[in-house]
């Protein structure tokens, strides 16, 4: 597939059993909508394609998984219902990874913000490097973690997640983010990460597809409602991010950037 290093893009390729969907965006990885619906559809895809037995989500380049919301998106949100059809775009990311029969698991290689986190959060396995830390910005720029809340509060516990979602400004470090259940593996260096990558998406890739799929269910299990919860969220997100406070809260952003 082809890679538009400018425009970003969302590519898939399947080797042996795994599938790689790798999304790349030049600002720092940040996900415009385009990109949004892209990656969750290549989910989908894989997870219906019987030759894929395991799924291994990445970012391009070198320094940042993911920046989360494109903030040129965000400033050109002018109504109610263009905010609902943006932030519905990581509902649906977040959705298809939740509906995905295939475990998948994340290679995180740099820091995560907003939703970036969730992206870490929904995959059922992250292996990450030192370095990548996290920060739930979202209430900084006058919104708040509203549709990734859900994935990450999941993921780390009630305290953890209110810590990063008031704490806007404040980057935790990858320990923090091992330790509280967000990465399930921290590696020192780039090849120590590969390489646990590459054994444990080998190795699912040799087991059973029907005792992985019934236990991503039990992984699952009382998220039966998000469907409708994460798009009342983009609801929520979309109608704050109208508030002027949070347009000149992005304004700031974007222009020391």
């Amino acid at each position: 597939m082809v890679q538009d290093l400018v425009n970003g893009y969302v590519t898939s390729e399947t080797h042996n059993g795994i599938t790689t969907i790798e999304f790349f965006h030049p600002q720092s990885n940040s996900l415009p909508h385009r990109l949004l619906v892209d990656l969750a559809n290549e989910i989908h895809a894989a997870g219906t394609d019987r030759d894929t037995k395991v799924i291994v989500l990445r970012s391009g380049g070198e320094k940042t998984f993911c920046a989360g919301a494109s903030f040129d998106e965000l400033v050109a949100i002018n109504d109610a219902q263009k905010g609902y059809t943006f932030f519905s775009g990581f509902a649906n990311v977040i959705n298809a990874m939740r509906h995905c029969p295939k475990l998948i698991i994340g290679r995180i290689h740099g820091k995560c913000v907003g939703g970036g986190v969730g992206l870490a959060a929904a995959v059922d396995y992250a292996i990450a490097v030192e370095g990548a830390e996290v920060r739930l910005s979202e209430l900084a720029v006058g919104i708040g973690a509203f549709v990734i809340g859900p994935a990450v509060e999941r993921k780390i516990g009630t305290s953890a997640f209110s810590q990063l979602a008031i704490d806007a400004n404040m980057w935790r470090n990858s320990d923090w983010a091992r330790r509280k259940g967000l990465y399930a593996e921290l590696h020192p260096a780039l090849e120590g990460m590969e390489e646990s990558i590459a054994r444990l998406a080998n190795q699912l890739a040799n087991s059973s597809p029907e005792a992985m799929k019934e236990m991503k269910k039990m992984f699952w299990s009382g998220t039966d409602d998000w469907d409708d919860l994460l798009s009342k969220r983009a609801e929520i997100s979309g109608r704050l991010v109208l508030s002027h406070f949070s347009k000149e809260a992005i304004a700031k952003f974007k222009a020391k950037v």
